[in-house]
């Protein structure tokens, strides 16, 4: 991502924290963080010539017949610029890189209350898939899992 739209981005960053009424961190953190994407993240952003929206990406696997994928984090499209086919873009572009990359899917969640957004996937041939649970552990729950001692992490190891 080039240094002009690391900027442009980070404050498209701002404005989905306000948009979904959460915390967030300063533009200097966002702008760190954005420099220093882990390994496996793609941000794909959409300018015109603004930018105005942003696709957040990461590498899964291993995915069915033990086939990589993509696991589409974040869609987000600024205020003034939806309903214009800038969300459409980016999910076509994500679905291009995964096939470009020899991956066999793209997954994503999205709000099962939000009927007006779950249409826009589904107009996109999206199906979803009614025997998963999203799940999480965020927060005490993640630091009490990591720490506890029973000795089951034993043996561990990170390829």
């Amino acid at each position: 991502m080039a240094a002009a739209d690391v900027a442009v981005t980070a404050r498209l960053f701002q404005e989905m924290q306000a948009h979904y009424r959460v915390d967030c961190p300063s533009l200097s953190e966002i702008t760190a963080r954005l420099t220093g994407l882990p390994n496996g993240v793609s941000i794909l952003v959409a300018a015109n010539p603004d930018v105005v929206g942003f696709a957040a990406l990461s590498a899964i696997f291993p995915g069915p017949g033990l086939n990589p994928g993509f696991f589409l984090k974040e869609l987000f499209v600024s205020a003034h610029a939806r309903r214009c086919g800038v969300g459409t873009a980016l999910i076509r572009y994500a679905a291009q890189l995964a096939v470009q990359r020899g991956f066999t899917r793209l997954d994503w969640t999205a709000d099962r209350t939000d009927d007006k957004l779950l249409r826009f996937y589904m107009a996109l041939g999206a199906v979803e898939q009614p025997e998963k649970v999203f799940l999480r552990l965020s927060g005490p729950a993640l630091n009490a899992a990591a720490s506890h001692e029973s000795g089951e992490g034993e043996g561990m190891a990170q390829m």
